[in-house]
Order: C-alpha cells, then structure tokens, then sequence
C-alpha cells in the first residue's frame, strides 16, 4: 500500500497545522529552518501530505489560486545526492508560475532559500486523465507542451531533508517559468520524442550539464502517469482537473543560481526551444 494511502497516525492534526503554518511563514522570506522530520519523529509521507493540503489552503486564504502541480524526484540520476529514492510532488501557483518571454531579461532570486535551477518539460492538460488510461489515452489528455525552468529552494541547510520534509515544504517549488507553449496533435513524432530527446544547460555560456528525457522516468508522459496514480491514492488532495499544469521533473542535476548569471539550454530530437533566463 502506498504511504499516501495509509492511516497516517504517525502525525497530530495539531503538528500538521503547526508545520504548514511555519512553512507558510517562510514562504518568499529567504530564511532556512531545521527539517521537520528531526523534530516530529512520527512525521511521514502521509502527513506530509496532508500538510500540502493544508498549506494550499493557507495560501488560497491569501488570495492565491493552485494553478497545476509540479512533480520532484522524477530524476532518477539525482535520487542519491539528496537521498529521496521515488517522486513526490506539489502545487503550482498563480502567483508561482511566469511567462519566460516576459521573465527572462531578470527574474529576481532574493525571495529565494538557496536557489537551484531545472529545466523541465511542462505540459498543459486539456482533460482530465485517469490512472487506467493507456499511453495514447493519457497523451490525448495533453493539450500543450512547453520547456522551461524551475526555480527550486530550500529551506533546510545544506540541502539535506528527508522525502516527507520536501513534500511538506511544497516539493521544494519556488517558481516556473514557462516558455512557448506548442499544442499536441495525435498525429506527428512527439509522443516518441519526449522519450529521446537530450537537453543541455548552460551557465554564462559554459556547459554546466547534459541530459536526457530518458532521466525523468523514461520520458515525460511517464512522469505524468505516475503523478496520475500518486493522486487516486492520495485521500486529502484532489486529482488532477482540466486546465491544470504538470511540469514534470528536472532533465539534468537541479543546480545553484546566483544573480548576474545567464541560464540557457539546447534541446534536440524534439521540436521546443531552448529556455532563456538571466537572474538579477
């Protein structure tokens, strides 16, 4: 059974409330606090999502809007830097997300907790998808396509936090910044390109690192999937609706930012452009 779909006693309603309120409170601060899981022993996967649900409903509280979902983890290369071995994932919001063309001349880092850069593949879903989909069905939900960059943090020194820390701080998202958004026809290669295309990130026109749609869980669409069957086991979050928007997980190492750097990628085998962003 999946450790959404357990009881979940290992956490107090009162400590779930008490961790999204703390996280809420260090939203676009900059500050760092210690993890989670080294103060409330109990606290798992299963709280942590429940902490999720609660922290969307701080945040609409101040008038923000969930606007979509991000998926972490889905790098399998990367699962042994940070020791979390499966993905997670959390809300995208109105306020979260940005237009690269409109951001990418200087997108501040200041409200950022040690800040680190992925390029990813993001999808705008037209229908609803359901677990028992099959590919085709599942690629038919999709109604666009975009590369772009996440804009990841931490609120943890050093990086280092257990899988339920990242899901309780909103699977670490600080912002997206899409880029040009295609639209999916059944008909053409994408379907097989966003399973073999490779990607390269550069800083200050220096290669920083190569990768591979093959990474995120041999392809984007599979990354969806998984996200899919994550949330018809999930008991306090909402499956996905119509008009949300995935992005599906870091191509290459997720990477620090500083302002004054200028962050660029090559792909090739599919037909998107590279992303563009320059950080002030």
């Amino acid at each position: 059974m999946s450790a959404i779909s357990e009881a979940g006693a290992g956490a107090t309603e009162e400590e779930i409330n008490a961790i999204a309120a703390e996280v809420f409170a260090l939203l676009d601060s900059g500050r760092s606090t210690t993890s989670f899981s080294a103060r409330h022993p109990g606290f798992d996967l299963t709280g942590a999502y429940r902490v999720t649900a609660a922290l969307r409903a701080l945040r609409e509280g101040r008038g923000e809007k969930a606007v979509g979902r991000k998926i972490g983890f889905t790098n399998r290369t990367i699962w042994p830097e940070y020791n979390v071995y499966a993905p997670i994932w959390g809300y995208v919001y109105d306020r979260t997300v940005h237009e690269l063309a409109r951001a990418g001349d200087s997108f501040s880092l200041a409200r950022f907790s040690d800040p680190r850069i992925e390029p990813e593949i993001v999808f705008g879903i037209g229908r609803a998808p359901a677990p028992d989909m099959d590919a085709a069905a599942l690629f038919g939900c999709i109604e666009w396509v975009a590369h772009g960059f996440e804009i990841v943090q931490s609120i943890f020194p050093g990086w280092k936090f257990s899988p339920a820390d990242t899901v309780a701080v909103n699977g670490l998202h600080g912002a997206l910044l899409i880029g040009s958004r295609h639209k999916l026809t059944a008909d053409g290669d994408w379907a097989r390109n966003l399973e073999t295309f490779e990607i390269d990130l550069f800083r200050n026109s220096d290669l920083a690192d190569h990768g591979r749609a093959a990474n995120v869980l041999d392809g984007p669409l599979h990354a969806l999937r998984h996200l899919v069957e994550l949330l018809a086991q999930d008991r306090v979050n909402p499956p996905l609706a119509a008009s949300e928007i995935v992005t599906t997980g870091t191509l290459t190492r997720a990477l620090p930012v500083r302002a004054g750097e200028v962050w660029h990628t090559a792909l090739t085998g599919v037909p998107l452009e590279g992303a563009r962003i320059r950080f002030a």
